[in-house]
């Protein structure tokens, strides 16, 4: 049985994002970023379509473990290393590598040394001033790991999304300042990096984002950018009813009808993902036609003014976004990003997978 939401996830699609990667950098080998149970469309499934990147990127251990635990033998980076020893012995454990940023993390690995790692990250604060080490600890760092471990080093970009932000720049010269004289491999360029700073796709770039379709810049779409949209999100109509001019609808009352309406009410809600800030007005697709969300999302429900589709009939299919309805619309609409919506779908909705992993 379908259940009231559901997500259909194009795996065709995330490959077709991954080839996308290739062509804005194609000197680069590609670390497919799939933190998050896979942007919130299924890890496993993820990393069964991207199996032709040449790593991936976690955020956590147990992301790593998990993929691990599936079969999957590919380079696996985990963002956020190791704080423990109990955390380091699966990294031994199950061939992960690491991102280093803290001299806690450097002396476990030196007390462990007669274990190894088969690769390391060391991560360099450029700016972004969250995970990284201090630029002028970089070298007395590097020459401690190298030690124990083969090495890459790498940092994160702040505002690369903000294209006429000075920080970018400053954080590449800062980076190459540092790692001038390094023969290590190096990864700096995240989506936006990737697509509009073709200058900082090094060795290494680490998509995520835009492998799901979706545009890592303020006001854009992914499908400006030639991706395609992996994940759609439906629900279904389970009641029509007319309200009259003047009349209220839904919690609050906060939407009142200009004129007699039809309203219909669809099964999806803040319950399922939906952000209870969308606005009034909102678009989004009905039998394949634009019809507006009104009132306010609901735990369960969305209540949809259907004034310009009389047709429509209990039962018919609605789509919150994917091709056609943006996610980075519904995003705008609740003063957020595509990248919360897609994280935030929850459990209940059905996830229905097309094309080959």
């Amino acid at each position: 049985m379908r259940s009231a939401a559901w997500a259909v996830i194009d795996l065709d699609a995330l490959k077709f994002n991954l080839q996308k990667v290739k062509h804005f950098a194609p000197d680069s080998k590609v670390m497919a970023v799939i933190k998050s149970n896979g942007y919130g469309h299924g890890i496993c499934e993820v990393a069964g379509a991207l199996k032709a990147a040449d790593a991936f990127a976690v955020a956590r251990v147990d992301e790593a473990v998990k993929l691990r635990e599936a079969g999957f033998e590919q380079r696996i980076a985990v963002l956020e290393g190791f704080s423990d020893i109990d955390e380091l012995s699966l990294h031994y454990q199950f061939k992960l590598e690491p991102i280093i940023y803290t001299d806690q993390q450097l002396l476990l690995l030196e007390k462990n040394r007669s274990q190894t790692l088969s690769h390391c990250w060391l991560k360099i604060d450029t700016g972004m001033h969250r995970l990284g080490i201090d630029p002028e600890l970089f070298q007395a760092f590097y020459e401690r790991i190298s030690q124990l471990s083969a090495v890459s080093v790498m940092t994160h970009l702040a505002c690369a999304d903000e294209l006429e932000h000075s920080a970018t720049r400053l954080q590449m010269e800062l980076f190459n300042r540092v790692t001038k004289n390094c023969p290590a491999e190096k990864s700096v360029a995240n989506s936006a990096a990737i697509m509009e700073w073709p200058e900082l796709n090094v060795e290494w770039v680490r998509p995520g984002i835009m492998l799901y379709g979706v545009s890592p810049f303020s006001g854009k779409f992914g499908e400006e950018h030639g991706l395609k949209p992996v994940m759609s999100l439906h629900s279904k109509l389970i009641s029509i009813k007319n309200v009259k001019r003047g009349e209220a609808v839904g919690y609050g009352g906060n939407y009142l009808c200009n004129n007699d309406c039809r309203v219909g009410v669809a099964a999806i809600g803040y319950g399922d993902g939906l952000p209870r800030q969308i606005k009034s007005g909102t678009w989004i697709l009905l039998n394949g036609k634009k019809v507006r969300i009104i009132g306010r999302v609901s735990m369960d429900m969305i209540t949809i003014d259907l004034t310009e589709q009389p047709e429509a009939e209990v039962g018919d299919v609605c789509q919150l976004w994917g091709k056609g309805v943006p996610v980075e619309n519904i995003a705008e609409s609740a003063d957020t990003i595509g990248y919360t919506l897609l994280c935030g779908v929850t459990r209940r909705v059905q996830m229905i997978y097309q094309g080959k992993s």
